[in-house]
């Protein structure tokens, strides 16, 4: 691995373990065994690190956003989600601390304002798929409502989790992330589809147990 590629591995191991205010670019350089020197030679201080590490971030999450979502089973758009999800986690510095980042590199600002439009057109396809699939009955503004409510779990999902219980492990916050909004459809299932919810729970209680954790 290079030192460049060394850099951007500890950087997020960092910012996601110790929280990405509490970390400076001389802990950087001392968890990889370089000097301060060394490390301003590839990034001239620690907003540059950020910058590369959200477009890391915005490739991989709109390479899982552009992926085709027609004719998937229950179990298949929980696979889906949970990757969804699973990415925002391996990078979720930027979304425990993101008003402040944001506050500080502002050319983000669009890029993450255009992401979270990308979010938003992904639930709107979601759900008409399932709407013309018979699965839901759900008008067009119902539709962006919920997309809307959607894209608010997705971006805030992890500081609600944290605040709540700081003990969960990783494979029950996913988990639980993708059943809260899996769980903002069951109001709209139309009558032949009424098991849904059912099918939806016993996907939890497989992964993860009970729905109190």
């Amino acid at each position: 691995m290079k030192t460049r590629e060394k850099i951007l591995y500890a950087s997020l191991a960092l910012f996601n373990d110790e929280g990405e205010p509490n970390v400076t670019t001389v802990d950087i350089a001392a968890e990889i065994d370089i000097s301060p020197g060394n490390l301003y030679y590839h990034f001239k201080g620690k907003g540059a690190i950020i910058t590369e590490l959200y477009g890391q971030f915005e490739f991989e999450l709109v390479d899982i956003l552009n992926a085709s979502l027609e004719s998937l089973t229950i179990e298949d758009r929980w696979v889906y989600l949970y990757v969804l999800f699973e990415r925002i986690y391996a990078f979720r510095f930027f979304y425990e601390n993101q008003h402040d980042i944001l506050h500080r590199a502002p050319e983000l600002v669009p890029r993450f304002r255009r992401l979270l439009a990308r979010k938003f057109r992904t639930a709107v396809a979601l759900l008409t798929d399932l709407r013309e699939a018979g699965v839901l009955a759900m008008g067009d503004d119902e539709i962006g409502m919920v997309s809307e409510n959607i894209v608010l779990l997705q971006t805030h999902w992890l500081n609600y989790s944290k605040s709540r219980a700081v003990s969960l492990s990783e494979t029950v916050v996913l988990h639980r992330g993708v059943f809260q909004m899996l769980s903002m459809l069951m109001p709209y299932l139309t009558e032949a589809h009424q098991s849904a919810y059912d099918d939806v729970k016993k996907i939890y209680h497989a992964n993860v147990g009970s729905l109190d954790q």
